[in-house]
C-alpha cells in the first residue's frame, strides 16, 4: 500500500514499488529498477524522464496510453468514413451525448478501485434525478433540489455499502438486488411525483435545463479555459518548488512545462470547437456547453480526492492488498462505505445530466444498460476490475470512447445492435490489455 507520508508524488494507479538496497542485493537489474519507479521521482531531464516512462510502458504500466491511442484511431476511422464526424456541430453533440456515460464511469471508479462493483448506480442515479425534479416542481430552489437528489442516491448506495461490509456479502449480488429494487423505486417515485403523467416527470424551466441545453458565451469560454490553465500551472509549479525546497524529488521543469502546454492545447481546442457556429440556417449557436464545465469540476474534485488525500491513498491500498491495508490500521469497512456513497452521489449527477438532456425523467430509463456503459467507460479508461489501479481521467476518456463509437456508428447508419456489439468488442479489448499489463508487470518485478 502507499504510505501516509506526503513525500511521494507517485501517481496512484498501481502498486508503488520502493527500490531498496535489499532489492539490489537480490540482483534486481537496472531495467527492473527503472520500470518500477516513477519518472517524476528519479528523472533529472526530459530525456531521462522519457526513457524511464518508456521502460514502465514496456513493463506493463501503460496508464491511459492505450485508451488515448484507441480514441485517436477511432476518431480517424470515423472521420475517413464520414466527413461530418469532426464538424463542430457533431463534436459538441457528441460531448453532450457522452456526458452522462462519462459521469457514470467516474462513479464506478470509486468501487472498482476497491475490487468491488455497483450494478445499481444506473437506477439509483435516476432516482436521484427524480427526487431533484420532484423538489423543483414543489418550488424548492434548484441548488437545494440538487442536494436532495445527491443525498438520496448517496444514502441508497451507502446502505448497500453497509450490507456489503458488515454482512460480508458480495457486492455483485447486493448491487444487483439494488438495481432491481431501484427500478421499482424509480417507477414508484415517478408515479408519486407526477401522477397521471404517463410515467414521465418533466424538468421545470430553470438553470438545470442549461446543463445540456445551454452554453457559455464565447468570451466566458475563453475566460474559464485561461483560468483553468493558469490555476493548473500555478499548482504544478508551486508543488515542484515546495518539494525541491524540502529536498524531495520533483519532475524536471521541462516535463512540468510540457504538461501545462498539453492542457493549454486541449483547452484551446475545446473552446474553439464550442465557439464555432453550429446553428442551422440563419441561427447562430455558439459557446462551450455548460456540461463541459460540470465534468471538469467533477474531474478535478474527484482526482484531488483520490490522489491527494488520505482517503484516496487508503482506497488504492485496499484495492491493491486489503489484508496489508487492514494490518496497517486502515478501517476497511469505513472506506468501502464512503466509496459506495461517492459512487451513488456521482450517479445522481449522471441522472440530473440525463434529465437535463431529455427535459425530464421517464420510467423507460434503461438503468441496467447505462450502468454497464459506466463500467465499460471505467475499464476502457484503464481502471482494473481487480482493484488498485485506475484514474478519473481514464474514465473520462473511456466514456468518450463509448460516446464516439455510438455517435460515429449513428452517422454511418448502423443499427443499435451493431453499436452495442462494437462497444462490446472495445470493452473486451480493454480488459485484455488490463490482463496483459498485469501479467507483464508481474513478470518484470520478478526478473
Amino acid at each position: 500500500m502507499t504510505s501516509d507520508r506526503g513525500d511521494s508524488d507517485e501517481e496512484p494507479g498501481g502498486p508503488v514499488a520502493l527500490v531498496t538496497d535489499a532489492e539490489r542485493m537480490e540482483g534486481a537489474t537496472d531495467e527492473a529498477v527503472l520500470a518500477s519507479s516513477s519518472p517524476d521521482l528519479i528523472a533529472d531531464s526530459l530525456g531521462e524522464y522519457t526513457r524511464v516512462w518508456l521502460r514502465r510502458v514496456r513493463s506493463g504500466e501503460s496508464g491511459i496510453l492505450p485508451v488515448v491511442f484507441g480514441l485517436i484511431a477511432i476518431v480517424i476511422y470515423f472521420q475517413i468514413r464520414s466527413s461530418l464526424f469532426l464538424s463542430a456541430g457533431n463534436l459538441v453533440n457528441l460531448i453532450t451525448q457522452a456526458a452522462f456515460i462519462v459521469t457514470f464511469g467516474m462513479a464506478e471508479v470509486f468501487v472498482l478501485l476497491l475490487g468491488e462493483i455497483d450494478l445499481s448506480v444506473g437506477y439509483n442515479g435516476a432516482c436521484g434525478g427524480v427526487i431533484t425534479l420532484w423538489a423543483l416542481s414543489g418550488g424548492v430552489p434548484w441548488w437545494l433540489a440538487v442536494l436532495a437528489g445527491l443525498a438520496f442516491s448517496g444514502l441508497f448506495a451507502g446502505l448497500e455499502g453497509v450490507l456489503i461490509t458488515w454482512l460480508r456479502l458480495p457486492s455483485f449480488v447486493v448491487t444487483l438486488a439494488g438495481s432491481l429494487g431501484g427500478l421499482g423505486l424509480l417507477l414508484a417515485l415517478i408515479d408519486l411525483a407526477a401522477p397521471n403523467a404517463g410515467g414521465t416527470i418533466r424538468l421545470a424551466n430553470n438553470v438545470l435545463n442549461d446543463i445540456e441545453g445551454g452554453a457559455m458565451s464565447p468570451a466566458a469560454g475563453w475566460i474559464v479555459m485561461i483560468a483553468a490553465v493558469v490555476l493548473f500551472a500555478v499548482f504544478m509549479v508551486t508543488r515542484d518548488a515546495r518539494r525541491r525546497a524540502h529536498k524531495l524529488a520533483a519532475p524536471p521543469i521541462t516535463v512540468t512545462i510540457l504538461k501545462i502546454a498539453v492542457m493549454a492545447i486541449a483547452g484551446v481546442a475545446v473552446v474553439l470547437i464550442g465557439n464555432s457556429n453550429r446553428g442551422v440556417g440563419f441561427a447562430v449557436v455558439k459557446g462551450v456547453p455548460w456540461v463541459v464545465l460540470v465534468i471538469l469540476v467533477l474531474l478535478v474534485t474527484w482526482t484531488i480526492l483520490l490522489n491527494r488525500t488520505r482517503f484516496g491513498r487508503y482506497v488504492y491500498a485496499i484495492g491493491g492488498n486489503a489484508e496489508s491495508a487492514r494490518r496497517a490500521g486502515v478501517n476497511l469497512s469505513r472506506i468501502r462505505v464512503v466509496a459506495f456513497v461517492l459512487c451513488g452521489v456521482t450517479g445522481a449527477i449522471s441522472g440530473i445530466i440525463w434529465a437535463s438532456q431529455l427535459g425530464g425523467m421517464s420510467s423507460n430509463f434503461n438503468g441496467g444498460q447505462y450502468v454497464l456503459f459506466g463500467v465499460a467507460a471505467a475499464v476502457i479508461g484503464g481502471t482494473s476490475l481487480f482493484g488498485g489501479r485506475g484514474r478519473m481521467i481514464g474514465a473520462v476518456l473511456g466514456g468518450l470512447v463509448v460516446g464516439v463509437i455510438y455517435n460515429g456508428l449513428q452517422l454511418l447508419g448502423f443499427s443499435a445492435p451493431a453499436q452495442d456489439m462494437w462497444t462490446a468488442v472495445v470493452l473486451l479489448a480493454a480488459v485484455t490489455v488490463d490482463a496483459l499489463a498485469r501479467r507483464g508487470s508481474g513478470s518484470s518485478s520478478t526478473r
